[in-house]
């Protein structure tokens, strides 16, 4: 989805970083921050293993090495991640030559570990990538007030809810350009995708839009004795869309890094479409809005199950994921032109 619309601002932050260093690298040492274990794990590492190849080719160089580090909460999946690159490389012949190029040789790593704390030695990465993944908080802010019958901002939230989210989102995103600027050398480069919006109000539709449907198919189970109210009123879901102006703010206030594009993008609906499922639902005539709520829903509840189930029980959640799905799909009949919005800045590090 949004990975690939990036490609761009990835290969021209590489390149970037490969013609300022005085002395071409031996090594380049990378880092991809929140990298998940699903089908488009290895598609950044990719990406950077092309542009690396590219540039050397151009400036006349043999391609350096590359380390790429994945790294992800310990719960997450590396043994997936492992399997499936195994079976990347014994596809691959090691000499393959694409347009002249001698594809580099990589070593991957797991780094299992929170990207909100340090995780590598210091001055040793040259580029970093993250991918929707720091709109996520580091855990829920302390509110004054309930933030009764939703489970994110919307329009009716409390000023203070909204406010205790910003400065959770502060905390956590200086946070991490701290980490980093320790970790990265001078002149390396960062490129970071997070979801975002384009508006000042963090409480508008726009920040709402993915998780209203989840919040109707809750209310929904709470109208029907399913789900005990106290526990819908309670529920919040740790994350913060942050807009432009506060990314850039946030950026110059840390200091350690200079904000070279930033970039606001639309992931639309279709782009959540499964292939086999959409081949299935073709064939018994259903809306196209059913494909799409199916993948967003898909999507959605691999990335929250865990935070559903521990507040309201592992019982409910095959029904709240069903039901949302429902929810979606009767939304995105009517309303297909609706997107995502999406933030990608590229940043280089201070000397």
């Amino acid at each position: 989805m949004g990975v690939m619309k990036t490609k761009g601002v990835i290969e021209q932050a590489i390149s970037d970083l490969c013609r300022s260093d005085v002395h071409f690298p031996k090594t380049l040492v990378m880092a991809d921050l929140g990298c998940s274990s699903g089908p488009n794990t290895l598609l950044v590492g990719s990406m950077v293993i092309d542009a690396v190849a590219k540039t050397s080719l151009e400036m006349g160089h043999l391609a350096p090495e590359v380390q790429i580090n994945l790294n992800d909460l310990p719960t997450n999946d590396f043994n997936t991640i492992f399997f499936a690159l195994q079976e990347l490389q014994e596809n691959t012949t090691t000499e393959e030559i694409i347009d002249d190029r001698h594809p580099p040789t990589c070593y991957f790593t797991g780094v299992p570990g929170s990207f909100f704390s340090r995780l590598f030695p210091a001055n040793t990465l040259h580029f970093v990538h993250s991918s929707y993944s720091l709109q996520w908080l580091s855990q829920l802010p302390e509110l004054e007030e309930i933030n009764k019958g939703h489970i994110y901002l919307s329009s009716t939230t409390p000023e203070s809810v909204s406010k205790a989210y910003y400065q959770q989102f502060q905390k956590d995103f200086m946070g991490f350009l701290m980490c980093r600027a320790e970790e990265m050398m001078g002149g390396g480069r960062m490129v970071l995708t997070l979801a975002g919006r384009t508006t000042d109000d963090a409480r508008g539709e726009e920040s709402y839009y993915l998780w209203r449907p989840l919040a109707m198919a809750l209310q929904e189970m709470v109208f029907e004795g399913l789900v005990d109210e106290a526990k819908l009123d309670s529920f919040n879901l740790p994350q913060y869309t942050a807009s432009p102006t506060e990314i850039m703010n946030l950026v110059e206030c840390e200091g350690s890094f200079t904000l070279d594009h930033l970039e606001i993008f639309d992931v639309n609906w279709e782009a959540w479409k499964i292939k086999n499922y959409d081949k299935d639902l073709s064939q018994s005539k259903k809306p196209e809005g059913h494909v799409i709520g199916h993948g967003v829903a898909k999507a959605i509840r691999a990335g929250i199950e865990s935070l559903v189930s521990n507040h309201f029980g592992e019982a409910i959640v095959d029904d709240v994921f069903t039901r949302y799905e429902k929810f979606l799909a009767e939304r995105m009949s009517t309303e297909k032109k609706e997107a995502l919005v999406s933030i990608t800045i590229s940043l280089t590090k201070k000397m």
